[in-house]
């Protein structure tokens, strides 16, 4: 087992979690609106055992590297700081984790925009409350997530990733009301499935570029006298704002008005058309796309087969994400990636797609 090769021992426990690709509702959730993801098959998974010293012991398989972290020891800023700000806020609430060994395998790709954060902090945490025995729900764990990486890597991001590692499936979409955090499983359109392919530009909204976005709304939410946008319905009441805060306002009101109206049974034409406006919208007022994702994203939207795309994920690059005919995916993929490369660029499938016959 390479748990041993690497420890000497054997894990006392294993867990895993999805990455996830977001069908609708991009960055309205640090604006407490409405997100619309769903899982991958792609997972990180890791096993857990106990320390012989005083010292947490954490293996990366895919890095191929090791790291021995001690308690009082500043968390590097590397994987380890999603692990090791979920074991610090762990602790804050109340349970104390002993010196862990643990070993993380992950096919969720890296640097793409689906996620593969928030699946380690998931799956960490999973194997946390399996081991300690401690009494955290599936929403608690989205939480403790979410604070980890706001706090311990320094991404203020919102809570979707973290709610849908820790609660979506693959066999249908998750629509989350980011302020309350009730949800709902809804039916994928019928004879319908998704396909994923990278724009292969790596995805790069950590830092200042996302945070940007956040203050820019905050601003024009209190220029509005509201709360959150996530309370403004009509986009005309934004056009008072200046700019660049109307265009993004513009866009977190209408995108959550999108996801709101895919929360009904819809065609899967008129839930395509909704990705390919929301796009437009990333793309035109949140100004986070790049010209390598409009390019595959445009030649998506005119293949047959496909009903929308759209990218997905924090922007700057990373994947798009269509919603196709059943078992047209070999098909689509084979096209649209000849067509991409024609175009100067390179590409490639990331999600095998799953079928969604209703």
């Amino acid at each position: 087992m390479k748990f041993q090769r690497v420890f000497g021992t054997l894990p006392k426990t294993q867990a895993s979690a999805p990455g996830r690709v977001n069908l609708l509702g991009e960055h309205t959730d640090y604006n407490e609106g409405f997100v619309i993801p769903t899982a991958i098959p792609q997972r990180a998974t890791v096993q857990i055992g106990l320390s012989n010293d005083h010292k947490h012991h954490f293996y990366s398989a895919e890095f191929d590297e090791l790291i021995n972290f001690s308690d009082d020891d500043t968390i590097p800023q590397k994987f380890v700081s999603y692990i090791c700000g979920c074991i610090r806020l762990v602790e804050k609430e109340g349970y104390k984790v002993p010196p862990l060994n643990l070993y993380i395998t992950s096919n969720v790709p890296i640097g793409v925009g689906l996620s593969s954060s928030a699946a380690l902090e998931i799956a960490t945490l999973r194997g946390l409350r399996t081991l300690l025995n401690i009494p955290l729900d599936d929403v608690r764990l989205a939480q403790i997530a979410q604070l980890a990486e706001i706090r311990y890597v320094g991404f203020n991001c919102g809570i979707m990733d973290q709610m849908a590692a820790s609660l979506a499936d693959t066999n249908s979409m998750l629509f989350i009301d980011t302020r309350s955090l009730n949800r709902r499983k809804l039916r994928f359109p019928k004879n319908t499935e998704i396909l994923v392919l990278d724009s292969d530009e790596t995805h790069k909204p950590p830092g200042s570029l996302y945070n940007q976005r956040r203050v820019e709304c905050e601003a024009a939410a209190q220029m509005l006298g509201v709360k959150a946008l996530r309370d403004i319905e009509d986009s005309q009441a934004v056009e008072v704002l200046p700019q660049p805060l109307r265009k993004r306002a513009r866009y977190i009101v209408t995108e959550n008005n999108r996801v709101i109206e895919a929360f009904k049974p819809l065609p899967a034409k008129v839930f395509g058309q909704l990705m390919n406006d929301s796009h437009t919208s990333l793309r035109d007022d949140y100004e986070l796309s790049v010209p390598s994702v409009d390019t595959l994203v445009e030649i998506l939207q005119e293949t047959p087969g496909v009903f929308g795309a759209r990218l997905t994920g924090g922007g700057f690059g990373g994947a798009c994400v269509a919603l196709i005919e059943s078992e047209k995916a070999s098909s689509i993929a084979t096209e649209a990636i000849a067509r991409y490369q024609s175009a100067g660029y390179t590409g490639r499938v990331l999600v095998p797609p799953a079928v969604h016959l209703i």
